[in-house]
């Protein structure tokens, strides 16, 4: 009986950020040393510094739960913590919503990776 197994395969974060840019993607951005600060957009370029411009960029404040239009930026990359779909973000909130748990998200994930 022949196993098949998930071949892992390393993802450069250039390749991510170029998934981004491709798929047109709105996308989060947490901020070095500004942890109630995030900044949403969509990415419309960038370079091998992770310099990044984005298109209809608006800055978050979690703590205040308030947002500020910022229109087309450039936010170098220096200041990049993290970066991610905000479709991943209404994902992990619904679950939290529906189960009580980002935990079942997690789950389901992993189970549709294993019957690949």
């Amino acid at each position: 009986m022949a196993s098949t197994k998930v071949q892992r395969i390393m993802t450069q974060p250039i390749n991510l950020i170029f998934r981004f840019l491709q798929s047109k993607a709105r996308i989060q951005i947490w901020l070095f040393e500004q942890k109630d600060l995030r900044i949403e957009g969509r990415i419309i370029g960038f370079d091998e510094y992770m310099n990044l411009v984005l298109d209809d960029a608006e800055e978050v404040n979690v703590k205040k739960k308030t947002s500020k239009q910022l229109g087309r930026i450039l936010l170098k990359g220096d200041n990049i913590t993290l970066m991610m779909n905000t479709y991943v973000i209404r994902e992990i909130i619904s679950c939290l919503l529906e189960y009580g748990s980002w935990w079942h998200l997690v789950r389901v994930h992993q189970m549709q990776i294993e019957t690949m």
